[in-house]
């Protein structure tokens, strides 16, 4: 019988069958199943609030993992992903609020307009690399958020526009609560669609245009369509964060996709891990949690020395961006590699090695 308490010291596959299996062992589902009832459980043990931030971090999430797929699997630099949040959340806001649709049918076509718009601005990709191609990207930033500020009779123009949670039938998911649950079902649903997409030809192919585009042009890959198709899925994911994002916030503007958002969304993929799943939600969370723990520090310094509170809250944005430059230069391979080094530890305890 075995040993209930030994883990297993490694990955031993005997077929490719074995190797494609998602869930390999039952210890896994079970791992795995214990992971959602707890992430579905959260609201249970806290607060209206904690549960908005956290409804925060599952919509950030998405993005993150859609960016992740684009700039951590496949090597192309966007820093656009605030502008193409917008084109989903606009796109929603006009579908549902101008036209009246219902949520359930805006929220995928929000995906699939950023989808396109994506891909369009990512055919100069087979063209440019590196810090080119993020200036192209850049040039996506600034002309979507022209048109949104410019074209008034559609957008609203810098005013923006209002928009109101969605309902299943006559049930209003207006709580945070029932908010939460929808965004965490979108992202299982994501997660999911992005582990399965690096297991198939397209996300091999997408790896394969990360480490050596010209070698895998050689080896038959079509890279025009293999990188549109990387800018179109990240995009489509982009937009549906915009969408949900926008019916969460109720609200749609101009200022709210800017460039610092794009910074953002960078940060969340560098500081949880380049090519990583797991790293983009661990990310998304740092980055979402980050200010209002550091907020929480400033009020409680701030209750033992009044005085001092003009400088601790001056010193909240310099803490902040001194945690991320130290993160990147300590630990390069972002918070999924800590993840990594974790499970390796106690896969391997109690021998070292």
């Amino acid at each position: 019988m075995r040993n209930p308490f030994a883990m297993n010291s490694g990955k031993y596959k005997t077929s490719y069958k074995e190797d494609m299996k998602m869930f390999g062992t039952t210890s896994v589902k079970i791992k795995w199943a214990v992971i959602v009832l707890l992430v579905l459980a959260v609201p249970l043990f806290t607060s209206s609030y904690w549960v908005g931030l956290l409804t925060l971090c599952a919509i950030a999430s998405v993005g993150a993992i859609g960016l992740n797929l684009l700039t951590g699997y496949t090597g192309q630099i966007s820093i656009g992903v605030g502008a193409f949040l917008g084109v989903g959340g606009y796109t929603s806001a006009i579908l549902t609020s101008t036209l009246g649709l219902s949520f359930w049918i805006a929220l995928p076509l929000a995906g699939i307009v950023t989808a396109v718009v994506g891909g369009l601005f990512g055919i100069p990709s087979l063209r440019l690399k590196g810090l080119y191609l993020a200036i192209a990207t850049l040039a996506a930033q600034v002309i979507i958020l022209f048109v949104i500020s410019r074209w008034d009779s559609l957008t609203g123009g810098t005013a923006g526009l209002v928009l109101s949670r969605p309902s299943i039938g006559e049930f209003s998911l207006s709580s945070n609560t029932a908010y939460y649950y929808l965004c965490v079902v979108i992202l299982l649903l994501t997660v999911l669609y992005a582990t399965n997409l690096f297991r198939s030809r397209t996300g091999r192919a997408f790896l394969a245009v990360h480490e050596r585009d010209i070698a895998a042009q050689i080896m038959g890959i079509n890279l025009f369509k293999y990188k549109v198709m990387a800018f179109a899925i990240s995009s489509f994911f982009v937009g549906i964060a915009g969408a949900l994002l926008a019916h969460y916030t109720m609200i749609v503007s101009p200022e709210l996709y800017s460039f610092h958002v794009s910074i953002e969304y960078l940060a969340m993929i560098l500081i949880g891990g380049l090519g990583s799943i797991i790293g983009s939600i661990f990310g998304a969370v740092f980055i979402t949690l980050l200010p209002v723990l550091l907020s929480l520090l400033v009020d409680v310094l701030a209750g033992i020395m009044p005085d001092l509170y003009q400088l601790f809250s001056s010193l909240k944005e310099f803490v902040f961006g001194a945690v991320i430059i130290l993160f990147l230069i300590f630990e390069p391979g972002g918070l999924a590699h800590i993840w990594l080094n974790i499970k390796k530890y106690f896969r391997l305890w109690p021998f070292s090695y």
